[in-house]
């Protein structure tokens, strides 16, 4: 019999496992070098490196941290980069959920029929998208909101909510009763697993019978509803702490600065535009037969965007914007141009200044991004295998 086994050093296989070994090898060996190479040369110069001044004070105040308590001559190097990657995660968050629903309008709007909508939209398009983004953050903060805004004493009153050039001064809630408090989350998890589930039994009959109904919006009315009674039925556990004009400033209550606001409306105006390109493309992929398909039995435009182009366009509108959502959260590192906290301000440059640990900072700074853009990533990307066609 012929002896037909392939040799191991030929089996394609072997080669293919030899070779990323012998490259994972040359990776590590050259990052190592880089990394004994740098070390050498800051001690040299006098530089330990090490992260022994993590639990020492940190000599300096950070304004915005509503996340976690800042008590300057307290707190510390390491607690500073907690509120650093916080505030980071609150602009990235604020700016993906606002720049997906604009994006979505403007690239909606960018199709219609309407001749003069769709150029305004195109207009929007062309001109934030081409225009750097650190111009837009300083314009849009210095020229516009520090410039337009009455100062503290001369704010604009909504109520209990007070808006000027130091920012927006809100109610902050708080919790009075911690016992009731608990009983009413609970009672509205249990109410929000109601919702989903009469949400999920109307999807199911919609499938079934093909009758479409307004569940989504009676759920929600009912919830708030639902939430508003069992919170005065539980005697109101939460209180409010109100703003209150100083001298100078306001006191008390909760307040969204003026540097935080200016990075958030940049980030979303800017990503809003590539995002609007991206839902172009995927509904010009959408087939021509299928909207006429649509209007041929009669269904709406918005009836056929919501049932027909949407759920397809979403294809090919996914994979391009999880890159902007990556992209809008690495861009906030523009912030230092308006002096919001985020981990960079913090971190990578005041905390850096203030002990010379370059190497550990840096390498923290770039792990945090790293960790944060992976996590996004993996969560867009299965949703956007659960959106994509199964074959079968």
């Amino acid at each position: 019999m012929i002896n037909t086994k392939i040799p191991f050093y030929r089996d394609p296989r072997f080669r293919s496992l030899i070779v990323q070994i012998l490259v994972l090898a040359l990776v590590s060996y050259g990052l190592l070098f880089i990394y004994q190479t740098t070390v050498s040369n800051l001690v040299e110069r006098g530089i330990q490196t090490s992260v022994s001044f993590f639990d020492d004070v940190a000599p300096f105040k950070i304004g915005f941290s509503p996340f976690l308590e800042f008590d300057l001559g307290k707190t510390t190097y390491i607690e500073v980069f907690y509120i650093g990657i916080l505030n980071t995660l609150l602009i990235g968050a604020l700016g993906i959920a606002a720049s997906t629903i604009v994006g979505f309008f403007i690239g909606i709007i960018r199709l219609s029929p309407n001749w003069l909508a769709s150029k305004c939209a195109l207009i929007y398009i062309e001109v934030f998208r081409n225009v750097p983004l650190l111009l837009q953050i300083m314009f849009w903060n210095f020229a516009v909101f520090l410039a337009t805004l009455p100062p503290p004493k001369k704010s604009i009153e909504l109520g209990f909510i007070y808006l000027n050039s130091r920012g927006l001064h809100t109610p902050k809630p708080f919790v009075d009763d911690l016992t009731n408090f608990n009983i009413w989350m609970f009672i509205l998890f249990i109410g929000l697993c109601f919702c989903f589930w009469i949400n999920k039994r109307s999807k199911k009959q919609f499938e079934q019978t093909g009758k479409r109904n307004s569940i989504g919006l009676y759920n929600l009315v009912g919830f708030i509803i639902f939430a508003i009674l069992s919170y005065f039925a539980l005697g109101s556990p939460l209180g409010f702490d109100l703003p209150v004009l100083g001298k100078f400033n306001f006191k008390g209550g909760g307040q969204l600065p003026l540097p935080l606001f200016s990075l958030w409306f940049a980030l979303t105006i800017y990503t809003s535009a590539f995002i609007a390109e991206n839902v172009r493309a995927g509904i010009t992929s959408v087939s021509k037969g299928q909207i006429e398909a649509a209007r041929s039995i009669g269904l709406t435009r918005t009836q056929m965007i919501n049932m027909i182009i949407i759920p397809q366009a979403m294809r090919v509108i996914i994979p391009p914007t999880i890159s902007q959502f990556l992209n809008l959260t690495k861009n906030s590192s523009l912030a230092v141009a308006v002096g919001y906290e985020e981990i960079v301000a913090v971190w990578a440059g005041i905390s850096l200044n203030q002990t010379g640990q370059a190497l550990i900072i840096i390498a923290m700074t770039i792990i945090v991004y790293e960790c944060m853009s992976l996590f996004t990533s993996f969560i867009l990307n299965a949703y956007n295998r659960k959106m994509q066609i199964v074959e079968r």
